[in-house]
């Protein structure tokens, strides 16, 4: 057997079918394009379905891939078992109505048995054939497969349904007797049972029949080939490995974790090394999906990365390791995949981060929501039903993040079920709420009837003018019907005219607001707002101050200051986002957006906080464009020569055959409907306000243009004198030096209040310290002390430690709600099995808190400062336990 790295593997697969004419496709993005019924790319032919369905016709018929793939069915299982992968490589080769059995068959063969290529012992191959396919079996005797060495089995048809359906193929290799894990007369040992012996790892599908919405099967005109071969099984081959775990795909990432917890170490007991696994397994998926453009979120693929991320930890935590770490081993996938998928380690430090941010924050709630978890199961276990109710398990969800997926597996390894409708039940309770708080303001639902029958044209020319001295009104809408006038006082009033410069609410530009006059000139209505109808008519709501009738001519005239402000708004956020992307990399995206006349929002993907450099070279980028006068273009053209021009294009927005494109010199190009000035130099100047995050892996920018811009500086320059005559500057340009000068003596008083208190510490621990007791030949020091905090405590143990003054330490401090418990262990007891983590979590309880550590230091933190007596007393009693 050749001995080949799982690079190796790959392109020998890859440089066979390329020599049998085959294009190779390079391998997609995990995230599908322009296929709404995948959540993620799940195999190699998903890539595919556009030749194969006729959509698109490939430039060669032949075509073969490695493609990364990812499937959470059976996310449970995996490291459980010796093969369930949450991302894991098809490589496949196919054929668009070119080649078929008597071409595919021989050239496996020979791919996996010649010495030129995989040079497998053809003894060592079995394959299983659909019993009716009697030209399959035929073709692989012919090729040198021995008779006994065909199986056939009724499961091998491929069919999902109306559509291409047919008989199908797979290939085994028999790994030998070493990987019996059954008895010879078992009937799961075969190939194809379930066993350890012989490993599928190829599967070869003839496409050859029609399924009919009748139930019938039709041959196909157009005869196809699509095969997938496991990049993992194929690997663990080669280099004999018991499980894919062992292959260098998952090996450099498992020793790496082995770096980083408390001692553990992989191989030799099944159980303990599930871990291992599963945290191998997901980084993997994790780091690809992010580096192919998901972030973590509640919903979709970002809950898939989340819910990975999370059931990692928690593993991490059962290795003891209780810090962020998952980030740390991106650059090792990064450099085990680097051979066919460099750009993984080049976004290195762009997935870490957002890996890093996503673990800290689970971090931050997930002991306080293991504790919560482990004392409801302990409840439930008590009660006959053996369930955790719905309430508990969206309490752990809601609360501390805990994915009802997760609270169902960690229950379940403790014999524990959950109940998932009551769990539904919260939720939809949740979902109720928000809606609720969201209030009732008008969405149009109650009139849609009615705005679907009216289908008389109306125009927008606020583009080039904001009046309109004559324009028909065509429809009025009056308590939810049309009618032909209105009068002042009947309410909220709707319109409808055939021409209007007034800009309907879209694509967070707010609607225009104004006046509107009859022919007289006098005024008649108030524009409040201006919404888009189902027909794309502007619907104006106006409050009404004279008579209004159908068919009659009106002059409308759009507030210019508000029009304008909004205008500079609206480019500014071009400028923005352009900017945005130069400084923090390609990966921000546009993630919604406010416009108004008195500031502008922006929201954008990115993994975390923007630095104060970054802002200002955001904000500095911006104001360049600004004092460089550059010309607002604006093109209307189709969507092809819009994306041919470089537009940028909302991720989830809906463009019709005519598009408007905003183009600023090559700086910023984008498809946008809304209003902009003819110049930058119209802004005047850019301010940003703030920049905060709005959730995971979505940030939020506010800023100011033109006077808004201008009454910032001008208040924070006033604020800044303020603060001057505070800390006694002599000018406004000392004052940052006054300043630090001031904020270095508080620090250094600081500092002198912290250096008394550690003496009194001190003082106070030296009675508890000659206070050594025996218990079971265990010595103990025990005691509380007043008015420290959990920083002197560790000073103290390391005091303890220093003086080797017993062989455990347990202390306790607390101030009005708080408490505070450490315990310290010398290794010689640490070895013996008392273990510092262990006795934190048996006494933290008193206190009402939790907390955890290593074998030789760990702490706890609650609310009950009256509990520290009791917890000092339980910390004997579970050492006489132990002794």
């Amino acid at each position: 057997m050749k001995k080949l790295s799982s690079s190796q593997v790959r392109q020998m697969f890859l440089d066979f079918f390329k020599e049998k004419g085959h294009t190779v496709e390079p391998s997609a993005s995990l995230i599908p394009k322009d296929d709404p019924t995948l959540l993620w790319i799940n195999s190699g032919v998903a890539t595919m379905k556009k030749y194969f369905d006729g959509s698109e016709v490939p430039s060669n018929p032949r075509l073969t891939s490695s493609q990364k793939s990812i499937r959470t069915n059976d996310i449970e299982n995996v490291g459980k078992t010796a093969r369930h992968q949450t991302l894991f490589e098809m490589l496949g080769n196919f054929s668009v109505g070119d080649y078929f059995k008597k071409e595919v068959i021989p050239w496996a063969y020979e791919l996996l048995t010649s010495p030129k290529w995989f040079g497998w012992d053809p003894n060592n191959l079995y394959v299983t054939v659909y019993p009716d396919d009697e030209e399959t079996k035929k073709l692989w005797l012919k090729v040198g497969i021995a008779p006994d060495h065909i199986v056939p089995a009724e499961d091998n048809f491929w069919d999902i349904g109306q559509g291409p359906s047919g008989p199908d193929s797979e290939i085994f290799y028999d790994r030998g007797e070493k990987y019996d894990d059954l008895a010879p007369d078992d009937p799961e040992n075969y190939p194809g049972g379930e066993n350890e012996r012989y490993l599928e790892v190829w599967n070869i599908v003839f496409s050859q029949y029609n399924h009919t919405p009748e139930g019938t099967y039709e041959p196909l005109p157009r005869k196809n080939i699509d095969t997938g071969m496991g990049l993992e099984r194929v690997v663990s081959i080669f280099q004999d490995a018991p499980t894919n775990f062992e292959t260098d795909l998952f090996m450099p990432i498992i020793k790496k974790t082995e770096e980083l917890s408390n001692g553990k170490k992989y191989g030799g007991n099944r159980e303990e090394d599930v871990p291992f696994k599963v945290i191998a397994d997901h980084i993997r998926a994790i780091t690809f999906a992010i580096g192919d453009g998901a972030l973590p979120s509640n919903e979709g693929r970002g809950y898939v990365i989340r819910r990975l991320i999370r059931r990692a930890t928690v593993n991490g935590h059962e290795l003891g390791i209780n810090d962020a770490f998952l980030y740390k081993l991106v650059p090792v996938v990064g450099k085990i995949m680097q051979a066919y998928y460099p750009d993984v380690l080049e976004q290195s430090d762009y997935i870490q981060k957002i890996v890093k941010n996503e673990e800290e924050r689970f971090n931050a709630t997930l002991n306080d929501g293991l504790r919560l978890l482990n004392d409801i199961i302990a409840d439930t276990k008590k009660d006959s039903k053996k369930e955790i109710s719905g309430k508990d398990a969206f309490k752990l969800y809601d609360t501390y993040g805990f994915p009802l997926e997760l609270t169902e597996e960690y229950a379940g390894n403790e014999g524990v079920k959950v109940d998932e409708e009551g769990f539904d039940a919260e939720m939809q309770k949740q979902q109720n709420r928000a809606r609720n708080a969201r209030g009732s303001k008008k969405s149009m639902k109650v009139q849609r009837d009615l705005l679907l029958d009216i289908k008389t044209p109306s125009e927008y020319v606020g583009y080039s003018q904001l009046t309109v001295d004559a324009t028909k009104l065509d429809d009025i809408i009056a308590d939810e019907k049309l009618v032909n006038s209105v009068t002042p006082g009947e309410g909220e009033v709707e319109l409808i005219f055939d021409k209007t410069p007034f800009y309907a609410e879209m694509g967070g530009q707010v609607a225009d607001t104004g006046k509107i006059y009859n022919q007289n000139g006098d005024e008649v209505a108030e524009v409040e707002d201006v919404q888009k109808a189902p027909n794309g008519q502007n619907l104006h709501t106006v409050k009404v101050t004279r008579d209004l009738k159908k068919g009659e001519q009106y002059k409308l005239v759009v507030d210019r200051s508000f029009h304008e402000r909004v205008e500079n708004n609206h480019t500014a956020t071009h400028l923005l986002d352009q900017a945005l992307r130069n400084v923090l990399g390609g990966h921000t995206q546009q993630a919604g957006s406010l416009v108004r006349p008195d500031y502008l929002r922006f929201d954008f993907t990115h993994f975390g906080r923007v630095t104060d450099d970054e802002l200002q070279k955001v904000e500095d980028m911006v104001n360049e464009k600004i004092f460089a006068s550059i010309p607002v273009q604006t093109v209307v053209t189709d969507q092809k020569t819009g994306k041919e021009m470089g537009a940028i294009a909302l991720f989830d927005a809906k463009y019709g055959d005519e598009v408007r494109v905003v183009k600023i010199d090559d700086f910023s190009i984008e498809f946008c409907g809304g209003d902009h000035v003819k110049n930058t130099n119209q802004l005047g100047l850019f301010k940003i306000v703030s920049e905060t995050g709005v959730g995971s892996g979505v940030r939020r920018i506010e800023a100011v243009t033109s006077k808004d811009a201008f009454d910032l500086l001008n208040d924070e320059e006033r604020m800044l004198k303020e603060i001057g005559k505070t800390v006694k500057a002599p000018t406004t340009d000392e004052t940052p030096g006054r300043v630090k000068q001031l904020q270095a003596q508080i620090k250094d008083l600081e500092s002198r209040q912290e250096s008394l208190e550690t003496k009194l510490a001190n003082q106070e621990a030296t009675d508890i310290f000659n206070n050594v007791q025996n218990i079971n030949g265990v010595t103990l020091i025990a005691g509380s002390l007043k008015n420290v905090n959990i920083n002197q405590l560790r000073e103290l143990a390391d005091s303890w430690r220093d003086k080797h003054a017993s062989d455990v330490l347990v202390l306790g401090t607390g101030t009005d709600d708080k408490a505070n418990l450490l315990v310290a262990v010398s290794e010689d007891q640490v070895k013996s099995g008392i273990k510092a983590g262990d006795l934190i979590k048996s006494i933290s309880k008193y206190i009402n808190g939790g907390g955890g550590g290593r074998p030789n230091m760990a702490q706890a933190g609650g609310k009950n400062p009256a509990g520290i007596e009791d917890a000092l007393e339980a910390a004997k009693a579970w050492i006489k336990e132990r002794k």
